[in-house]
């Protein structure tokens, strides 16, 4: 009986499956349908039994391709856990220059609506993907939307055949029915494999995504390689530099009070032995932002506890990671966990902070949580911006759950081969 009831959950699960596959493979045909519908009651006599049908099909078609497409690599992902990248041109960002024209990657406009419409327009039309998916709508209901439609052929055909008295005929509903049952645990599955085969980017799009995204991941890290020099720059002008050049003129101030008034001089070198300490405390506080000598030491566990430790928060740090990564990973990932420490206490308020470290064969994930006051959102010029384009460099991605009164949990993960 057991066995009995996981086939039938089987059978249903599956002829559920298969008649979604059918609807979303035929839809596209279905508006062909329509069109040649459309023409033959028009009539022949009609000029636009010709022209309407033709502008249907093509509008249609243009306009469902691209939605039933993202609906295939949904289900496929949601039924198999299989993803199939998408492959879409992303859009550039707008800008707006010094001589009040707006860029838009391909042309300067004068407004920033007409560059947009304009990008939107040359991303649709040049876009190899929108040939892949027109070409996956042709193929689709030839191969994944027949053999998905078994199942529901089957029912349709066991319901008319048993209505009916004749033997002939009920004989071909059973044989339907038969096929619906045999069929539906197996039919929706012919999707993966043509999916896979026609939505997924072709090598040239895929090195051509991946040359695209190096060359962001470039620009991002020099800009914060030179935004970084600047505050190393700013920290040293204005912290030690200033110290430095104080304590200079307070030696030399000493030395000319040494031999007519020597309690001053003793004054100004005590003064200048102070100054000397701040300084030194400045350029080692500024040495440990720029590398953490416990993060060198002790590695990237150990670093983040006793950043745990210095958090005005009350956090908490389990982890299961007892080897050493390379170096530029440990340091994006510590002050990943910083600077997600410092937005639960700066904006969201909280008071408490979880934080995981786990790896599996692949991967390093490290889970930032706390009981703020949610909303987090990213912003092109924030910090979760920021720390997505850090880890971006080592194919890291960060994922970010905050609804409207929290938690927040942040997830970062990094492929990492020496694990």
């Amino acid at each position: 009986m057991r066995h009995l009831g996981s086939w039938l959950a089987r059978v249903g699960v599956g002829f559920v499956r298969a008649c979604v596959v059918t609807v979303v493979s035929l839809l596209v045909p279905a508006v062909w349908a329509a069109a040649v519908a459309l023409g033959i009651w028009w009539g022949a006599g009609n000029p636009w039994s010709w022209v309407a049908p033709f502008v249907l099909v093509c509008v249609g078609t243009l306009a469902l391709s691209r939605p039933v497409c993202r609906m295939v690599r949904f289900l496929v992902a949601r039924w198999t856990a299989t993803v199939i990248p998408s492959g879409y041109r992303q859009t550039p960002q707008v800008t707006q220059l010094s001589t009040g024209y707006w860029w838009n990657g391909f042309s300067y406009e004068r407004t920033s609506r007409d560059a947009l419409l304009d990008q939107r327009w040359r991303v649709r039309w040049q876009d190899p993907a929108n040939w892949r998916d027109l070409r996956f709508t042709a193929v689709a209901p030839l191969t994944a939307g027949v053999v998905a439609s078994l199942p529901p052929a089957g029912v349709a055909a066991a319901a008319l055949g048993l209505s009916q008295p004749a033997p002939s005929a009920r004989l071909v509903g059973a044989f339907g029915l038969v096929v619906a049952f045999v069929s539906a645990p197996y039919a929706w599955r012919f999707v993966e494999p043509v999916a896979v085969r026609f939505l997924r980017p072709t090598p040239a799009m895929a090195l051509a995504d991946r040359v695209d995204e190096l060359t962001a991941q470039r620009a991002d890290a020099t800009v914060a390689q030179a935004a970084e020099i600047r505050r190393i720059e700013r920290d040293l002008h204005d912290g030690a530099q200033a110290r430095l050049v104080s304590l200079g003129l307070s030696l030399a101030t000493a030395e000319k009070l040494m031999e007519t008034d020597p309690v001053q001089a003793r004054a100004l070198m005590r003064e200048a032995r102070a100054g000397a300490t701040a300084s030194l405390t400045e350029l080692r506080d500024l040495v440990r932002g720029i590398n953490p000598p416990v993060l060198n030491d002790r590695g990237l566990v150990d670093a983040v506890r006793a950043l745990a430790l210095d958090s005005p928060l009350e956090a908490d740090v389990s982890a299961d990671l007892r080897l050493r990564l390379d170096p530029p990973i440990e340091s994006a990932l510590y002050f990943g966990v910083a600077e997600l420490l410092t937005n639960a206490v700066k904006h969201a308020q909280a008071t408490r902070a979880r934080i995981s470290i786990s790896r599996d064969t692949t991967t390093i994930v490290i889970d930032v949580e706390d009981d703020g006051r949610g909303g987090a959102r990213e912003r092109a010029d924030g910090g979760l911006a920021g720390l997505r384009r850090r880890l971006a460099v080592f194919d890291g991605t960060v994922e970010i759950t905050s609804p409207a009164g929290g938690p927040t949990l942040v997830r970062m993960m990094v492929p990492c081969e020496s694990l």
